[in-house]
This record gives structure tokens, C-alpha cells and sequence, in this order.
């Protein structure tokens, strides 16, 4: 092992990245952050508005669709974090899922049968379930454990930004010449983030690093922990698990309901643009909220900003409830920022935290993620189903109950992973490694 690499094991890197290795971190975050979602809320848009009723396209067939790939996503994330552990070839995978899940999207305009459009987004779940363990493996590997939270920050201030950008394009474009247009611009990113991968070398990426190792602790392939068990031997990581899934359970499903209402109130030809200014306006939101994260967590500590993130998400649902103009909703959807922003630079600092040491951060990731799936795969058919037997006032009440119960587990039981020796960590900081898994 070279003597940057165990420099960079105990968090003191014997050099820095390079300026060309962070700009290509940059860009990757930033191209990435449209493909990594495959279509995301514009599928229920595309398959309401463009489909329709004719062709027995609905809230609830849509909601169906969305809970598949969810499933088929949730399955694969602990055997992705495994994959990311176990692999050297970080940079490959990445590009592979990318190609993968644009090619599932770029073929829906194409297929019209339900079974179909269910395999195509369940593929593209199933490679989107590989890109937050890698990226946030591929951030660790270069930049070491002391730097991290501060990364990871900068990382989502980069993929909100691009995820803005994108939607204004697609808005703009959509505009002119209807929903597809975001098929088209799916393809445009994939190219310009293979690109950006291509500019991380793979020499800048130190594996075992970004396994989690450090230099006190090794794990030995053969008695490496699978996902799951990395998951059931460490307690707080399986409430944070659960309370992961909670906070998906609530979020997944609110902008897709907003773009399923917009659709019913501003019509078809406009609702791509609509929910396209939802996502700008959140996305903006989320750029300087994540890059505050990343900077102060380590100074405030982790609980306080997560259960922040708990109580924006219950308001937003609540907020949805009070008026159905549409300038109302894109004005509610800036709370996204908020929930979102902090969710997501936060999410792999509290699995670090949980795992330190234990040389299975990634298969940690995959797991909790597993669990956060769950909840979102679920999501858009709870919504969908109270909005056709209820209406959208009562589904977004019960998202934001469902955030609300988020907020009192997260306070009650929850410890501050921050100070990992109050809750039985070691010395160093790190919390006790996963246990390896017993025949």
C-alpha cells in the first residue's frame, strides 16, 4: 500500500486530489443527477398525459408502475453496495448503470403495454440503485474520511444544481414540443456524464478507502459481512434504516401527486413545463441547503438538521392541502429544497458514521437504501390509491402524517451519531464494525 493510500486510510491524505480529479467529482454529480433518477415524477406525467385514459393509463396504473421499479430498485440496492465494495473498477460500473438506465427510458416512447413499461423502469430502478453507493464511494476513496461531510455536501450542491438545470430544460423544451422532449435530454446527460467519469482516474480512488477501512481495522474478503447482516448486527443502523423508509414512504410520492394535479388543473399541455418549475424551484433550494449541510454537520451534529428535515417534509404536505392553484404548489414545492437538501447530504454521513472501520460502508449504504426503496417503492401507490378513493387533500394529509411519526421516532430514539462514543463507539470516533455474518 502506498503511502498516500494509508495516509488517506487514517483520514490524512498524503496528497491532495487534484484540481482535475474534483472538477471531474463536480461534473459527474452534476450530469448524473437527471440520469441517476431515470425519469422520475415526468413518467406519471408522460404516461397520464400522453397515454391517457384510452389507453388505461391512470393514478393508480401509474402509482402500479412506480411501486414495480421501486421494488425491482430496492432489490438490487444491498447487492449494488456489495457490488461497489467488492469492485475495483468503480469508474465501469457507473458508466454501465448510466447507459443502462437511459436506454430503458429512451425505449418507453416506443412500448405501450403495461408489462413492458413495467420491465423497461424496473431495469432502470435496478441501475439506478447503483449510483449513490458508488458516488459516495468514489468520494471517500479520493478524499478521505476527515473531509467527507463537507464533500458530500458540495457532491449534492453539484446534483441539485444539475437536476435544476435539467428541468428547466426540459420545461423550456417541453413547452415547444410536448413531454417526450425529456427522453431526448435523458441521452444528452448520459453522454456528458460518462464524459465526466472518464476525467476521475481510477488511481485517484483508493478502494479500501472507500470501503470504509481504515488503518486500525481490516476486513478480510473471506469474512466480509453480507448487506444484510451489516444491516441486523448494528442496531442504530436498522432505526435509522426504518426511519429512512418513513422519510421515503412520505416524500416519494408528493411531486409526483403535485404533477398528477397540475395535469388535471392545467391540462396536458402544460403540466411538463409546471412540474418542470417544481423541480427548478426545489433544486435551487437544495443547492445551497445541501452545501450548508455539508459544512456545518460536524458543528451542529446530525440529529437536529435531520429531524429539520422531517418537519419541512410534514409542512409541505400539509401546505399542498390549502389551495390548488398551481402558483401555490410550485410555491410549496421550494420546501422540497429543504427535506431533500438535507436528506441527502446527510443520508451517507450517518452511514459513515455507523460503520466506521468496519470496511463495509458500501454494503451499509445498500442496505439502509434497501430499506429507504421500500418506503419510496410503496409511496406512489399509497398516494395513488387515496387519491382515487379520497382525493389529493386527504393523500398529501396522510403524507404528512407519516413524516410527522418520522419526526417523534427520529427524536426518541435516535442517537446523535456524531458523538459516536456515547453510544458505545470506539475510541476514535467510529461506531463497533458490523459483525461479520455466521455460517
Amino acid at each position: 500500500m502506498s503511502t498516500t493510500q494509508a495516509g488517506a486510510r487514517d483520514g490524512t491524505a498524503g496528497s491532495m486530489p487534484s484540481a482535475k480529479t474534483l472538477r471531474g467529482l463536480d461534473a459527474l454529480n452534476f450530469f448524473l443527477a437527471d440520469v441517476r433518477d431515470g425519469l422520475g415524477p415526468y413518467l406519471a406525467i408522460y404516461l397520464i398525459a400522453v397515454r391517457g385514459p384510452d389507453q388505461g393509463w391512470n393514478e393508480a396504473t401509474t402509482g402500479l408502475i412506480m411501486t414495480i421499479a421501486g421494488i425491482a430498485g430496492l432489490i438490487a440496492q444491498t447487492p449494488a453496495g456489495m457490488l461497489i465494495d467488492g469492485t475495483n473498477a468503480k469508474r465501469a460500473v457507473v458508466i454501465a448503470a448510466a447507459l443502462a438506465v437511459t436506454a430503458s427510458c429512451l425505449a418507453l416512447p416506443f412500448i405501450g403495454n403495461f408489462y413492458l413499461v413495467a420491465a423497461t423502469q424496473s431495469v432502470a430502478g435496478v441501475a439506478g440503485a447503483i449510483f449513490p453507493p458508488a458516488l459516495a464511494a468514489i468520494t471517500l476513496g479520493i478524499v478521505g474520511p476527515k473531509m467527507f461531510s463537507r464533500r458530500i455536501g458540495r457532491n449534492e450542491g453539484f446534483n441539485h444544481a444539475g437536476n435544476a438545470v435539467s428541468a428547466a430544460l426540459a420545461g423550456g423544451l417541453a413547452y415547444f414540443f410536448g413531454p417526450v422532449v425529456v427522453f431526448w435530454l435523458m441521452g444528452a446527460l448520459a453522454v456528458c456524464s460518462i464524459g465526466a467519469m472518464l476525467l476521475v482516474p481510477a488511481r485517484a480512488i483508493d478502494d479500501d478507502l472507500a470501503r470504509g477501512m481504515t488503518k486500525e481495522q481490516d476486513v478480510a474478503e473471506e469474512d466480509a459481512p453480507s448487506g444484510f447482516a451489516t444491516l441486523l448486527k448494528n442496531k442504530p443502523l436498522v432505526l435509522f434504516a426504518g426511519l429512512c423508509a418513513l422519510f421515503h414512504l412520505s416524500n416519494a410520492a408528493m411531486l409526483t401527486s403535485v404533477g398528477q394535479l397540475l395535469t388535471h388543473l392545467s391540462g396536458k399541455d402544460h403540466a411538463t413545463s409546471l412540474i418542470a418549475v417544481c423541480i427548478v424551484a426545489a433544486q435551487c433550494v437544495m443547492v445551497p441547503v445541501a452545501m450548508f449541510v455539508g459544512a456545518k454537520a460536524d458543528a451542529i451534529g446530525r440529529k437536529p438538521i435531520f429531524l429539520a428535515a422531517f418537519g419541512v417534509l410534514a409542512l409541505r404536505g400539509v401546505l399542498y392541502t390549502l389551495s390548488d392553484n398551481p402558483f401555490w404548489l410550485v410555491g410549496v414545492q421550494l420546501l422540497d429544497g429543504v427535506g431533500a437538501g438535507v436528506y441527502g447530504a446527510l443520508f451517507p454521513v450517518v452511514v459513515a458514521d455507523l460503520t466506521r472501520g468496519g470496511g463495509r460502508f458500501n454494503a451499509a449504504q445498500g442496505a439502509v437504501a434497501t430499506a429507504q426503496g421500500l418506503g419510496a417503492a410503496f409511496s406512489a401507490t399509497f398516494a395513488g390509491l387515496i387519491i382515487v378513493s379520497a382525493g389529493y387533500s386527504a393523500a398529501f394529509l396522510a403524507l404528512a402524517a407519516t413524516a410527522g411519526l418520522g419526526f417523534v421516532l427520529y427524536l426518541a430514539l435516535m442517537p446523535e451519531t456524531r458523538d459516536a462514543t456515547a453510544i458505545g463507539g470506539r475510541p476514535d470516533g467510529g461506531l463497533p464494525a458490523a459483525m461479520p455474518a455466521t455460517a
